[in-house]
């Protein structure tokens, strides 16, 4: 079986061959995913945003309850990326096979728990984060649905992580296109009910969501029963290890935390930008979704790092696995440097198109003027990161994640604000210096080397 397999994965074999083709043939299926995703919650705001504003706090306040209890996947699913890569590069597919269905164990746990304590605590969560009753009714029925139907997202996550972490791509992309082309498709029919669906409001697009993720988790589990992937699942297999567990929780719970101190660290940021009114939290708004649209080709960049160094360290090839995610950084830092020039030269017109107000459109210039200056520094940090985490040392990026959010980011926007009399003008500042030390500091502890030995 093991030299099947492999017979089979020639044409994906990551530890030869040109380092450049291997990262755009990774690189270029993560970039549309990325793209697929955005669009999946785009279209779910367009037609929410067509009930009311009720509707669309609803949507919007229950995403970030979700995106909290995701960061437990995704933190899985960074496990089992760094070891499924290591056992492919190694051509130990069996292994490979046996953390996979070992993160779906766990993935299938955590679903049933959210599935059953979820709905009960749903309202009192919207309440928690200040939502008024009509938006805790219309966001109650809302998670509901996306809790009990939970483990379709989850497993979705798991397996289409291992497929990426075997250098397998484009299936996972596929699934998501099913998916979200699926859930264009369902939306209107849930939400207003069109035809002889009935008119659901926004508990329909919960339900269409959980729906066409739940085809996108069948199109992946059909390619790994029946043997159309890299990776093969057997019912005959399905036993639980809790060793591989917890070496898959070791290496991504560090992950979690970052994502976790992330997404606290951006209530904060929030919370001091809102101190100099609503214009400038909506020129914040528009200059990350702004920056949001800069980092979407570097997920796929720094996913393809990720696999290659993983992978070539499996082979026992640590040079190349050193050479594969500097190549990646290099590749998006030449993006990344022309992605600079075109928002220094038309960052006046980037913001209107978000919005026509004139002091939204000032303040979010000066935002886009600073914080370009810091696009490579970003592109070192962010592929160097992902590539450390593919070798298994995602402790590294953690820490020094947090030094930068809490330690220089927040720090220097409030110096830089407020004790200085810079405002806005200072925020950006802080926030374009803790860029820079980040990509510097990730930079200079990739160069050591360290992770190369990292077991997982």
């Amino acid at each position: 079986m093991e030299r099947a397999q492999a017979d089979r994965t020639v044409k994906r074999d990551l530890t030869q061959g040109s380092i450049i083709r291997n990262i755009w043939q990774l690189a270029i299926p993560l970039m549309i995913g990325s793209a697929l995703q955005d669009a999946f919650n785009f279209v779910d705001m367009l037609f929410v945003g067509r009930l009311g504003p009720a509707s669309i706090a609803a949507v919007s306040m229950s995403g970030i309850i979700v995106q909290l209890i995701m960061i437990a996947t995704m933190g899985i699913g960074a496990g089992t990326i760094a070891m499924v890569a290591r056992f492919v590069g190694a051509k130990e597919f069996d292994q490979a096979n046996h953390t996979t269905v070992q993160s779906l164990f766990m993935g299938i746990g955590w679903s049933i728990i959210i599935g059953l304590c979820g709905p009960l605590l749903a309202k009192p969560l919207l309440r928690v984060l200040g939502a008024k009753p009509d938006v805790v009714e219309l966001g109650g029925s809302y998670l509901k649905i996306t809790f009990v139907g939970s483990f379709t997202i989850f497993i979705f996550i798991l397996l289409a992580s291992s497929l990426r972490g075997a250098g397998d791509v484009l299936t996972p992309t596929k699934a998501l296109a099913l998916a979200t082309f699926l859930n264009i498709a369902l939306d209107p029919l849930f939400i207003f009910g069109f035809w002889r669906f009935p008119r659901m409001g926004v508990a329909g697009s919960s339900l269409a969501t959980v729906i066409a993720r739940g085809c996108g988790m069948f199109y992946l589990l059909r390619a790994f029963f029946l043997k159309k992937s890299v990776l093969h699942l057997s019912l005959r297999k399905l036993k639980l290890d809790f060793g591989v567990m917890y070496r898959i929780i070791r290496i991504g719970v560090f992950s979690s935390l970052e994502m976790l101190m992330r997404n606290f660290s951006g209530l904060v940021m929030m919370r001091i930008v809102a101190i100099y009114g609503t214009f400038a939290v909506a020129a914040y708004g528009v200059g990350m979704r702004l920056m949001m649209m800069v980092l979407m080709p570097g997920f796929g960049i720094a996913q393809s790092a990720a696999t290659l160094v993983g992978q070539n360290l499996g082979a026992g090839k640590p040079d190349r696995a050193e050479k594969s995610a500097w190549l990646a950084a290099g590749l998006y830092g030449i993006i990344m440097a022309s992605l600079t020039v075109i928002y220094l030269s038309f960052s006046h017109f980037l913001i209107s198109l978000f919005n026509s107000n004139p002091e939204v459109i000032r303040i979010g210039t000066e935002l886009i003027g600073y914080l370009s200056w810091g696009f490579i520094f970003t592109a070192l940090g962010m592929v160097l990161a992902r590539a450390m985490g593919g070798a298994g040392d995602t402790l590294t990026p953690m820490v020094i994640t947090g030094v930068c959010l809490f330690g220089f980011n927040i720090p220097l926007c409030i110096i830089f604000s407020q004790t200085m009399g810079l405002a806005t003008k200072g925020i950006w500042l802080g926030m374009l210096i803790s860029n820079m030390i980040q990509g510097l500091i990730t930079s200079l502890w990739f160069s050591r080397g360290k992770w190369k030995y990292k077991e997982v």
